[in-house]
């Protein structure tokens, strides 16, 4: 396997195209399944996806150690230990699912009866409910192992064209139940059978690749003391994220008003989705620099760095600071006048604190790629505390304006502390990676919010920012980008172009199967 840059960024579209189409899909079908399902019904299986999507959580984070461990395997070019790795972490996963699964079938009736504030007459459904759920999680776990052999041999595309569906599926399943009359059990039914057709699909594509991996399955107790020892810093780094992700609503919650998350949650939400871009980047990255780290590429793992900070900073950066500048527009467009008046200081605040932390995936899946998975939870475990004192006395003195401040503060010390322990503790020559563009993008980048901010002085609004941004994108191809990435980019323009002539070709003439096969392998060629 070679780490090349038209396959990264081949599998960067595909991820971003599986994170896409199902959350599509989801906002059509979200509506009728509330308005069929009634409220409350809604409000479980709202749980049910909740741990159906974080999953991850549950497997203290074997299902990465598995990615990372495979990635430098084939690294070293060693494949005899794949079997190890793999069915070791699957024998693991199958222990903790099948405790998981005991402890929520026998909490069940506390959880829907006492914790959960369901109405008497959903109980028993959601009791069965969350049992069934209970029952899915060894099944669950297992999955990601196998899902995570792909993923470290780069093959995307064989992950998202199981993953598509299947999540597809995970908005659709819920919608068809019911317009076949059944109730929340029977529609956990579909959402189980699904996930368990992705683990019969993942894992014999997994075979498909590395026929070494068909040996007897079997735990390899050597194998258990490394492979807990990365996971568990990442189940930590998991379990911090997710307190401090959830930290700032709780407060404002608390400390201000329900009315007042609301006028926080939505425009968060919105600036936290651009990070689909950054997510698709993230997921092949982790095992591309645990391949270049075990393989002793140093200097294509730098060259990975770079690129990829600047191809985050010339995707994502215009986009933030376009919200930053109108936001008020944004909003009174999207959510209304109320939100504008309220929302409008506490959108910019998070845009720009967004900005900074739209790169922190390189970083961040640089340093798990080299084996220093503590560094992360150390500092949000200090995070943690600090952010949530910002957090109450921001609250305190300027409302959501002031939680915003903390949370865009938060979002940029994160950011800037893993590239200072990328650079100190890791491998990345700053000079280097300063030098292959970060320079040029960070000042392309303040001269067109420089440009914006007097755009708006101005008058010129849309018609101007519209012109900056185009004069932006040429600056961005003629200056910013090497010959190498123009030609790359130019290339794929070229190969879309000539793929949708094809299409159109053989819509439009009748061909046999023999053509038609060779026109497909044609393609993937």
């Amino acid at each position: 396997m070679e780490i090349r840059h038209g396959l990264l960024f081949r599998n960067t579209t595909l991820n971003l195209i599986g994170l896409v189409i199902p959350l599509a899909v989801g906002f059509v079908t979200i509506p009728f399944v509330v308005r069929l399902l009634g409220p409350d019904r809604f409000g479980i299986l709202s749980l049910v996806w909740v741990v159906f999507g974080y999953f991850g959580l549950f497997d203290l984070g074997l299902g990465r150690t598995a990615t990372k461990y495979i990635a430098e395997a084939l690294g070293r070019g060693e494949p005899d230990k794949l079997p190890g790795y793999l069915w070791t972490t699957v024998v693991l996963q199958a222990a903790i699912g099948a405790a998981g699964m005991l402890l929520l079938i026998v909490l069940a009736p506390s959880i829907a009866g006492r914790f959960l504030r369901i109405p008497p007459e959903f109980v028993p459904e959601a009791v069965l409910t969350l049992k069934l759920v209970g029952w899915s999680l060894p099944i669950m776990l297992i999955t990601s192992s196998f899902r995570g052999v792909l993923e470290a041999a780069q093959r995307f595309d064989l992950v998202n064209a199981v993953k598509i569906p299947v999540n597809v599926l995970f908005y659709v399943l819920p919608l068809a139940g019911v317009a076949l009359g059944y109730r929340l059990p029977g529609i956990v039914i579909l959402l189980i059978l699904s996930r368990a057709g992705a683990l019969l699909a993942w894992g014999a594509l997994s075979l498909r690749i590395f026929p070494v991996l068909g040996t007897r399955p079997r735990l390899h107790r050597q194998l258990v003391r490394p492979l807990f020892s990365f996971s568990g810093w990442l189940a930590l780094s998991g379990a911090f994220y997710a307190a401090t992700s959830s930290l700032d609503r709780v407060l404002i919650g608390a400390l201000l008003s329900v009315g007042a998350v609301t006028y926080y949650s939505a425009p968060f939400e919105a600036l936290n989705r651009i990070g689909v871009v950054p997510g698709s980047l993230a997921m092949v990255l982790f095992p591309a620099f645990s391949f270049l780290d075990a393989g002793r590429m140093k200097d294509k793992a730098e060259d990975l760095f770079a690129r990829s900070v600047k191809f985050l900073l010339l995707s994502t950066g215009p986009i933030l600071l376009l919200l930053l500048f109108f936001a008020r527009d944004f909003l009174t467009l999207w959510l209304g006048g109320d939100f504008a008046r309220t929302s409008t200081l506490a959108v910019q605040i998070l845009a720009a604190g967004f900005l900074v932390n739209s790169v922190i995936a390189v970083p961040n899946n640089y340093l798990l790629g080299i084996g220093r998975a503590d560094i992360a939870p150390k500092y949000q475990a200090v995070e943690l505390v600090i952010f949530a004192g910002l957090t109450w006395a921001g609250a305190k003195a300027w409302g959501i304006t002031g939680v915003a401040l903390a949370s865009a503060v938060r979002l940029a010390a994160f950011s800037l502390f893993l590239f200072w322990a990328s650079f100190r503790a890791g491998k990345i020559s700053f000079r280097l990676f300063w030098k292959k563009g970060a320079s040029r993008v960070l000042a392309a980048l303040g001269l067109f919010a420089t440009a914006l901010w007097i755009n708006g002085l101005a008058g010129f609004s849309f018609w101007g920012a519209g012109i900056l941004t185009a004069g932006f994108a040429i600056l961005a191809f003629t200056r910013l980008l090497e010959r190498s990435e123009k030609e790359f980019l130019l290339a794929r323009v070229r190969f879309w172009r000539g793929l949708g002539g094809r299409i159109r070709a053989t819509t439009a003439v009748p061909i046999d199967a023999k053509t038609a096969v060779e026109c497909v392998c044609d393609t993937r060629a």
